[in-house]
């Protein structure tokens, strides 16, 4: 069969044939297939919003759980990743032109020494994957970087990365920093790196350790979400 026969046949679906269709190119990390299944809906007069959360979130959900029950591997998960960002480039201008809401936003960065920025990309595609605004600071962060991101940012989450046991100790550097500021609790810090562990999260005083990107995004969907009830209720 050829491309062109792919592409009629895609055309030719129904919005729910069609969907059930980019959940499996996105599991199949088909880019191609991901940004033409997004135009399509938005041209069957989808809201960008809706071809977010129900077309690339809802499939990307499922590469998250694959990948975290081990079925998938990181590879796989990059390139489910790739094609998801090809549906995101044609959608986040028209979500910004229309005001879509979104789950969230984070910052996240590998901290200061630390030049690994593998988990870290995967666990920013993830989220992106998952709704959330990202904001990536790259590798070898220092305080003042994280601190400045912060500011001019004003994200929901902190998510700090490192792969080396020598550089692990700066995300306590960060950490203490936010507290002298006083803005700790403005931010939920998550930490995340092969040498770290949830004993380690605890003692530098960061909200969570998540030990994947699968991980990652389920904990900062529930930790989100419980952040704006507070908020609601105190408002």
């Amino acid at each position: 069969m050829s491309d062109q026969d792919d592409e009629i046949i895609l055309s030719e679906l129904s919005d729910e044939d069609l969907v059930a269709q980019m959940y499996d190119d996105l599991y199949d990390g088909m880019k191609e297939e991901i940004e033409e299944g997004v135009n399509i809906l938005i041209a069957r007069g989808w809201t960008p919003y809706r071809v977010l959360t129900e077309a690339l979130v809802g499939g990307m959900t499922i590469v998250g759980h694959d990948f975290r029950d081990g079925i998938l591997f990181v590879p796989e998960v990059l390139l489910a990743a790739n094609a998801m960002k090809g549906g995101m480039f044609i959608l986040k201008p028209l979500l910004i032109a229309t005001g879509a809401p979104r789950v969230g936003k984070m910052v996240i960065g590998t901290v200061k020494g630390d030049i690994h920025d593998i988990g870290k990309n995967l666990v920013g595609m993830m989220m992106e994957g998952a709704g959330f605004e990202v904001i990536d600071l790259g590798i070898n962060n220092s305080v003042e970087s994280y601190m400045g991101a912060l500011e001019s940012e004003q994200p929901d989450i902190l998510g700090m990365s490192a792969l080396l046991t020598t550089t692990m100790p700066y995300m306590k550097v960060v950490i203490d920093t936010l507290v002298e500021k006083g803005v700790r609790d403005d931010y939920i810090v998550l930490v995340g790196g092969a040498p770290l562990n949830e004993e380690f999260g605890r003692a530098i005083g960061a909200d969570a350790y998540c030990r994947d990107a699968a991980v990652a995004v389920e904990t900062a969907k529930t930790l989100v979400a419980r952040k704006h009830n507070q908020g609601a209720v105190h408002a």
